[in-house]
C-alpha cells in the first residue's frame, strides 16, 4: 500500500512551548484517527501537513508533496473539515458549500451542481436552502463536512467532526465518513479525543499527548491480550511498591489517579514462566522495610483502546514528570 504520509523529525515550537514533536513516521492510505486529549498536537499537526502551518524543524510529505515546498497542490487534493465553525452569515447551506467550490476555482455553475451532489450524498434535503445560522449542530456539522467535499478530494481532513452532537448525530456522522473511504474510496484523517469513535471507524492510529507522538499501528496492533498480565488496584503506602515489583521483575505501568482517592490502580506484566505468587510475595514479604500496601483488587488484564490509550499516555506522564 502507498503511503500517505511521511514525517522526519517534525517539530513545531510556539516560543518555547513545544507544540509538536514526532519521530521518523511513515502512515499508509486508508482512515487514520489522531486521538489525544484537547492540546495533545492534532491540530497543529494537520495544519503542518497542510502546509498552514511552517514546522519549526523536520520535514513532512503528504500524498508524495512536500509539505512546504508543494502546500498548494495538496490543498488542491485535500478537504479540510476544521473543528470550529467558518460560516458566511446570511447564506443558505447551498449557497455556502457552492462558494467554496467557487474558492476551489470551479465555475459558478458547475459550483452549484456540485454542491448539490455533495448535499445529497450527506442526506441533506431541504434545509439545504435554509439559513445555516438557523440550522441545527448536526446540519451545521454536515455542510462543513460538504465543503470538505466540494473538490472531490483524494484525502478527506476531518478535525473533531462529531464535535457537539449526540449519540444520534454522532453514530450518523460516523457512519457518513465510513461510507466516503468503502464507497467513494477516499482516505481519511480523523481527529477527535473519542476513543469510541476512532475505534469503530479507523484501520490505524496514531496516538499523541502533550505535543508528542507516542506510538502508532493498527487496531489490532495496540489492542492485544498481554500474556501474564493484570490489572490491580492498590491502597496504603505506595513509596516503596514499585521498587518491590521491579526488583522481582515485574513490569509496573501505573494508571490515571481518580481525584480524591487513596486507591490506585496499576498494569503489572509478570515475567515469563511465573505466576501471581510471585506478585503476592511484594505484598507480604516483611524483610526489611515492608512495602504496608494493600492488595484490594486483581483482574486479568484483557487491552482494549480505552486501556492502550490509559497505559502509553501514563507512561508519558510518568516520562515527563521525572525530567
Amino acid at each position: 500500500m502507498t503511503e500517505l504520509i511521511r514525517l522526519e523529525r517534525l517539530q513545531r515550537y510556539y516560543g518555547a512551548h513545544l507544540a509538536f514533536d514526532a519521530d521518523d513516521m511513515v502512515l499508509p492510505h486508508g482512515v487514520i484517527g489522531l486521538l489525544g486529549p484537547n492540546g495533545a498536537g492534532k491540530s497543529t499537526l494537520m495544519k503542518m501537513l497542510m502546509g498552514l502551518l511552517a514546522p519549526s524543524s523536520g520535514n513532512a510529505w503528504m500524498m508524495g508533496l512536500d509539505a512546504i515546498k508543494e502546500s498548494r497542490k495538496i490543498r488542491s487534493k485535500v478537504g479540510y473539515m476544521p473543528e470550529n465553525d467558518s460560516f458566511v452569515a446570511g447564506l443558505s447551506m447551498l449557497q455556502f458549500v457552492s462558494l467554496a467550490g467557487e474558492l476551489h476555482g470551479q465555475k459558478p455553475e458547475d459550483a452549484r451542481r456540485r454542491a448539490h451532489e455533495v448535499l445529497w450524498l450527506l442526506g441533506v434535503q431541504e434545509e439545504r436552502y435554509r439559513l445555516i445560522e438557523e440550522q441545527s449542530t448536526g446540519i451545521r456539522q454536515r455542510a462543513k463536512l460538504a465543503q470538505a467535499l466540494i473538490n472531490d478530494p483524494d484525502l478527506v481532513i476531518l478535525d473533531e467532526p462529531t464535535n457537539g452532537l449526540d449519540p444520534t448525530g454522532r453514530s450518523a456522522m460516523l457512519q457518513l465518513i465510513s461510507r466516503l473511504h468503502k464507497e467513494q474510496g477516499k482516505s481519511i484523517l480523523f481527529s477527535s479525543h473519542l476513543l469510541a469513535d476512532v475505534e469503530r471507524i479507523c484501520d490505524l492510529i496514531v496516538i499523541l499527548d502533550q505535543g508528542k507522538v507516542l506510538t502508532h499501528g493498527t487496531v489490532a496492533d495496540l489492542v492485544s491480550t498481554r500474556s501474564n498480565s493484570y490489572r490491580i488496584q492498590v491502597s496504603g503506602c505506595l513509596e516503596t511498591l514499585t521498587e518491590r515489583l521491579a526488583a522481582r521483575g515485574i513490569h509496573v505501568v501505573p494508571l490515571p489517579s481518580r481525584s480524591g482517592m487513596r486507591v490506585k490502580d496499576f498494569i503489572v506484566t509478570l515475567p515469563e514462566k511465573s505466576d501471581t505468587k510471585l506478585l503476592f510475595e511484594a505484598f507480604t514479604d516483611r524483610s526489611g522495610h515492608a512495602p504496608d500496601c494493600l492488595l484490594s483488587g486483581l483482574w486479568p488484564h484483557e487491552e482494549n483502546l480505552q486501556t492502550v490509550f490509559e497505559r502509553i499516555v501514563s507512561g508519558n506522564v510518568e516520562e515527563v514528570s521525572h525530567d
